[in-house]
């Protein structure tokens, strides 16, 4: 088991260590690194979620009792974030925010779908798809909405509401998973040619995301921060699985559904964590560094909850 979870870690870490090497080395500068994020965050990616969201078939096993047990445990992870970095570590409230979004933010397409599809088989899914289906735009509403809060108090109730709205719809990725919303509800297919046109661009979303986290690390270590690291790393790797855990054994979750539930809260903080923090520019070493920390120690971390899943 242990061997499988390598297997499907480590090429993660291969590309990561690739855009680490190529910007430690000079190959890569930081505006190289900078357009690469740019191209990214503001561009594949949301394609990504979009063409991911048009095509997902949203009534597959959806269980509402999954999705509450799942929620709650992350709202109360980004709330222990939130109050632990300020609490504990004297941050300001904007770095608290982000920090709590790391919190949040669980790595559920990267690492679980894979990690769930070897240990259960690819007819256990669909609880992971419906997890994903709602995973960014709640993550983010909670995070955008908290961080505008924070940056506009005491600017007045309209103004606020005004900024998260602005903020929100400005997002490339929450436009591109309304988007595929609209499609998929409407009926209304993708033309073929489009289609395939974003799955060339959705290709290089991924990988080039991770090789731009890698030159990110260059720039962003963890010196001065490791206790936080090592904070947010518990929260999203033990905290995270043992609320959903408690939570869907007392709603009685169906087995399948249940382990995907706790596997998926178990992962490491997603690269959407630093996209957040990048966003506003905001704990940015923390965020940074927990994703990749984080994504290390789940080797162990998920081997455990495997064994006690059973």
């Amino acid at each position: 088991m242990l061997q499988n979870l390598i297997d499907v870690i480590l090429p993660v870490f291969l590309v990561i260590g690739a855009g680490y090497a190529a910007t430690l080395l000079g190959y890569f500068k930081e505006v190289h690194v900078d357009g690469l994020m740019k191209f990214t965050q503001g561009f594949a990616i949301p394609c990504l979620l979009f063409l991911a969201i048009a095509h997902l078939d949203l009534s597959a096993s959806f269980d509402p009792r999954l999705l509450a047990s799942f929620y709650t445990a992350a709202a109360l992870c980004f709330t222990a974030g939130l109050f632990g970095a300020r609490l504990i570590f004297r941050r300001e409230w904007e770095d608290c925010v982000a920090i709590g979004f790391c919190c949040l933010f669980s790595n559920s397409v990267l690492l679980g779908l894979p990690i769930t599809e070897r240990a259960y088989g690819p007819g256990n899914l669909s609880g992971n798809y419906a997890i994903i289906a709602f995973h960014a735009p709640f993550c983010y509403a909670v995070g955008i909405t908290v961080m505008e809060v924070v940056r506009n108090r005491g600017n007045g109730g309209t103004l606020m509401v005004r900024s998260v709205l602005t903020a929100m719809f400005r997002n490339a990725l929450i436009l591109g998973i309304a988007l595929g919303f609209v499609v998929n509800l409407s009926g209304v297919g993708v033309p073929s040619v489009v289609d395939e046109a974003l799955g060339l661009i959705t290709r290089a979303a991924l990988p080039g995301a991770l090789f731009a986290l890698g030159g990110v690390l260059v720039k962003y270590r963890p010196e001065g921060d490791l206790r936080t690291i090592a904070y947010v790393c518990a929260i999203s790797l033990m905290l995270h699985p043992s609320l959903m855990w408690l939570f869907g054994t007392s709603a009685d979750l169906p087995q399948d559904l249940f382990r995907s539930g706790v596997l998926n809260a178990a992962m490491a903080p997603g690269f959407n964590a630093y996209i957040f923090a990048n966003m506003y520019g905001r704990a940015k070493r923390v965020a940074a560094s927990s994703v990749l920390v984080g994504t290390a120690v789940s080797i162990l971390s998920v081997w455990f909850w495997l064994t006690v899943l059973g």
